[in-house]
């Protein structure tokens, strides 16, 4: 039992050794003394290099005072220095709010003045940003920036640049100036042109009205153009030399042009009345057509009636040549037979000069119906935008308004020249049948009157 406790503790003191110590006798011990003689002589290794690294700390010991000494003496100048930049850090700010104090007191007024400055500075700034005038002459607003941000007081020469820009702008408004520029298209391309300027109001380029985009700061082509006077106007006064010569112009510089590209035309006004707009404008070109077929027709008739007047001979181009040709194919038959032959010739060309006119009658009455119509529906639809949306933004309660209005507009349109037409043509028509039932009559009271005289 002695002897086993014996090798643990060898064993523990080998795993104490330092490795070189068994690599350095490079032996395996086969006995236990020899095991002990390999201890005993690592031990002796290790005091020896334990000794050798206390004599190499025991010679540099000097040199890391003298380091240590020569941090302590740095870092004692580096808290001198600090404090006396601590105290002169305190002494300027004394002397800054000093001076500050000073500052404000010596400026006086010139403190508002800075304000009124700089507040004309942004203002004139945004003038010329948006103004026509730019167009010529770019870059304006940048100079007046510089102002605007400044913090101190501007400098003679940037007020002069200010009352310069004020002064320029003025007198440029009241200039008509030729010059050329890029100007956008509405196909998007960009060409270079001769530009008309009419002060600050508007730009003319080959006749056309041009607008102002500040945020390219270019020229561009309206899309929608005034009306044709105007724009003959305005290439008239391109064409100008010196002569006075008038040209329409927008005096709020730009916003009525502005407003022109929201105002729909005819044909998008009339896209409003949605499909029942399509419809009324379909009655209306067919009571136009039926309209113009039945005045062409009645006064062809007219002309061949009367020519049929003016005739002795029955002319079977017209109806009352029918009338005549039936008298004088019964003429040996009785008075009460040759007026009912008569009367079968008029009935017989009575629908032919009435045809159609029920037909006018109708669409005269349906258009506005379908006004109505369209207006009804258009309301349904406003009320809906007021239920799922409210009243807040009138934007959705437009379209349904809109349809309501054209509707009506247009079936009120197709209408009233429909019953006007209705009633020209109806009066023609009966003009025409009372001249067949008088021409009738006139042959029944002739044959009666030859009868009577060959009976007396």
């Amino acid at each position: 039992m002695k002897r086993l406790w014996a090798i643990f503790n060898v064993l523990a003191v080998l795993g104490s050794l330092p490795a070189h110590s068994a690599n350095m006798k490079g032996e395996q011990a086969d006995t236990l003394d020899h095991l002990l003689e390999q201890v005993r002589n690592g031990r002796t290794a290790e005091k020896e290099i334990n000794a050798k690294r206390e004599a190499e700390f025991l010679a540099h010991k000097e040199d890391q005072a003298a380091l240590l000494k020569q941090a302590e003496t740095e870092l004692a100048r580096e808290e001198k220095l600090s404090e006396a930049l601590e105290g002169k850090f305190e002494q300027n700010e004394l002397r800054i709010g000093d001076l500050e104090n000073r500052l404000t007191a010596r400026l006086g007024n010139l403190g508002e003045l800075v304000g009124v400055v700089r507040l004309v500075a942004g203002d004139t700034s945004n003038i010329l940003e948006a103004s026509i005038v730019s167009a010529q002459f770019p870059g304006r607003a940048e100079e007046l920036s510089k102002i605007v941000d400044n913090r101190e007081l501007p400098s003679t020469e940037e007020l002069r640049s200010l009352w310069f820009s004020l002064q320029k702008e003025m007198t440029e408004n009241g200039k008509v100036s030729r010059f050329r520029a890029p100007v956008v298209l509405a196909n998007g391309e960009e060409e270079l042109r001769d530009v008309v300027r009419v002060g600050a109001f508007n730009a003319l380029s080959n006749g056309q009205y041009l607008t102002y985009l500040p945020s390219v700061g270019r020229l561009a082509e309206l899309s929608k153009q005034p009306a044709a006077r105007y724009l003959d106007l305005a290439e008239e006064f391109e064409a100008a030399s010196d002569n006075i010569t008038a040209v329409a112009i927008d005096p709020t510089r730009g916003a009525l042009l502005a407003l022109l590209l929201q105002t729909p035309n005819l044909w998008e006004r009339i896209a409003q009345g949605g499909i029942i707009g399509i419809v009324i404008i379909c009655v209306a070109l067919v009571g136009l057509g039926v309209v113009l077929e039945r005045t062409l027709y009645l006064f062809v008739m007219d002309r061949r009636i009367r020519m049929q007047l003016a005739s002795d001979k029955a002319r079977p181009d017209n109806p009352l040549g029918h009338v005549i040709a039936a008298y004088e194919n019964h003429r040996n038959v009785d008075i009460a037979t040759l007026e009912l032959k008569l009367d079968e010739a008029v009935l017989h060309g009575i629908p032919k000069l009435e045809r159609g006119l029920p037909t006018i009658r109708v669409l005269a009455a349906v258009a506005p119906l379908l006004g109505l119509l369209g207006t009804v529906i258009g309301m349904i639809e406003t009320f809906q935008s007021i239920t799922l949306f409210g009243t807040g933004d009138p934007k959705f309660m437009a379209g349904g308004i809109s349809q309501a209005l054209v509707t009506t507009a247009l079936g009120l349109i197709t209408a009233i020249p429909l019953v006007l037409m209705y009633t020209a043509v109806r009066a023609r028509s009966s003009r025409l049948i009372h001249i067949l039932e008088e021409q009738s009559a006139g042959i029944v009271a002739l044959r009666a009157e030859s009868a009577h005289k060959s009976n007396e």
